[in-house]
């Protein structure tokens, strides 16, 4: 006979408290939902439409497929925006809740910061300069190399960083470490994805795979003119760079993924399943904790946005008096480059909907035999090792690496160096 699952103690009581936080935190963000939606009135006029209200699939991929920067399609957009279960907006007899209005619907006629968001000089650089391109850090090829080779033949790779991340990751982690053959023999492009970083954060787009796909093509494979080139993505960044590798399959040498959130998309709702996994609501650990809240919770999500990303520079000047620095860890300083518009959207449509678009991309990188490279930490309990073993399951000359006592952050923090040369070895063997 089966057995029934048995709970310790320690289970039931995270349980219960976390069945207790979170109908708490339910009320706060219904709530909030009603102050934001007033004072978004009275600050922007014509408002951008919450997520709140629950709508039907045939509703969500009319309203919603359009948005500047490339045009998400509405089968892009991740249920999980309408979808998430909060206790008393399904309560539903509140006499003031009403879905956003056609006229709130327009957001390509949304300016460009709201007033919850930064406007510091550095954050709206990309709006006064008129940049519609991504930022991106490039390390070209040695002067010996030049000298010797025409430089269009010069074979590139494309960093794709995270979630609540940049360019930054790469450079301080992989640029610094290069061998002087790697400098001589290949261009590096470290890309802060749409929304992130120092690129642009318009905020009459979705931020679907699809957009910030588009936007890569636009600011790098075409302007570089990329004929062939290889791919190095972490966590977030893996979704897209599947998606780049797929449509680009004969440019494309080599894909490495790290850490990468790909669970089963043959799943009935997979938009709601990976949610459930990477952000399960539970108080216990804290970063699971901390994805949940961020996750679940579009105004909780703003306001913590609103406290630290709108007042970053207030908050880097306190860190640097507290800890007697000149400069900080790029860590810190990543996490409040973006707004929760381009935050949200992108946790929800890139990571959450991603899911559904897993399966098309690696058959085609199957057909096209592509390499394929997985590394993960077996201490990863932000990603957890099943994502990787499914991709594995369903891409099987991908070569795994499991990396024994690394986390999510550490599979490539502390040892640099090591695995810059993992990626030297794949990078020379695939030009072979």
């Amino acid at each position: 006979m089966p057995t029934s699952p048995t709970f310790s103690p320690r289970d039931v009581v995270i349980s219960a408290v976390s069945l207790l936080v979170f109908v708490l935190l339910d009320l706060l963000d219904f709530i909030l939902c009603y102050f934001y939606r007033f004072l978004d009135v009275i600050l922007e006029g014509n408002p951008v439409p919450c997520y709140c209200q629950k709508r039907g699939r045939e509703e969500r991929s009319d309203g919603e497929g359009g948005g500047g920067g490339g045009g998400g399609g509405g089968e892009e957009v991740s249920e999980t925006l309408h979808g998430r279960r909060n206790l008393f907006r399904e309560m539903g007899f509140f006499p003031f809740w009403k879905a956003a209005s056609a006229g709130e619907e327009e957001r390509g006629e949304l300016r460009s910061p709201r007033w919850s968001d930064c406007s510091c000089i550095s954050c709206l650089s990309w709006q006064e300069k008129g940049q519609d391109k991504l930022h991106l850090a490039v390390m070209e090829p040695s002067q010996g190399r030049k000298k010797e080779f025409d430089t269009d033949s010069t074979e590139s790779v494309v960093f794709l960083h995270g979630f609540l991340s940049s360019s930054s990751f790469w450079v301080e982690t992989v640029f610094h470490n290069l061998s002087e053959a790697t400098k001589q023999s290949f261009r590096m492009v470290a890309v802060d994805l749409l929304g992130f970083g120092r690129s642009p954060k318009p905020s009459n787009c979705t931020y679907t795979v699809r957009e910030h796909l588009d936007m890569i093509e636009a600011s790098v494979v075409r302007p570089l003119e990329l004929n062939s080139y290889h791919i190095v993505a972490h966590s977030m960044g893996c979704i897209i760079a599947l998606a780049m590798a797929a449509k680009h399959t004969e440019s494309v040498k080599s894909l490495t993924l790290v850490a990468p959130p790909c669970f089963d998309s043959t799943e009935e709702e997979a938009s709601h399943s990976a949610l459930n996994k990477l952000a399960e609501r539970r108080v216990w650990p804290p970063l699971l904790f901390g994805s949940a809240v961020m996750s679940w919770y579009e105004h909780l999500g703003r306001t913590v946005c609103f406290v630290f990303c709108r007042n970053h520079s207030t908050w880097e000047w306190m860190m640097k008096l507290v800890t007697r620095r000149r400069a900080l860890s790029f860590l810190f300083m990543d996490l409040t480059k973006h707004t929760h518009h381009s935050a949200w959207h992108t946790m929800h449509n890139v990571i959450c909907g991603g899911a559904k678009l897993v399966d098309e991309h690696l058959e085609a990188l199957r057909k096209a035999n592509l390499p394929v490279t997985v590394i993960h930490g077996d201490k990863d309990r932000l990603v957890p090792m099943e994502c990787s073993y499914n991709l594995k399951s369903k891409l099987p000359h991908a070569d795994l690496k499991v990396i024994n006592g690394r986390d999510h952050s550490t599979v490539i923090l502390g040892r640099e160096k090591m695995f810059t040369d993992q990626l030297e070895q794949i990078w020379f063997s695939s030009t072979n």
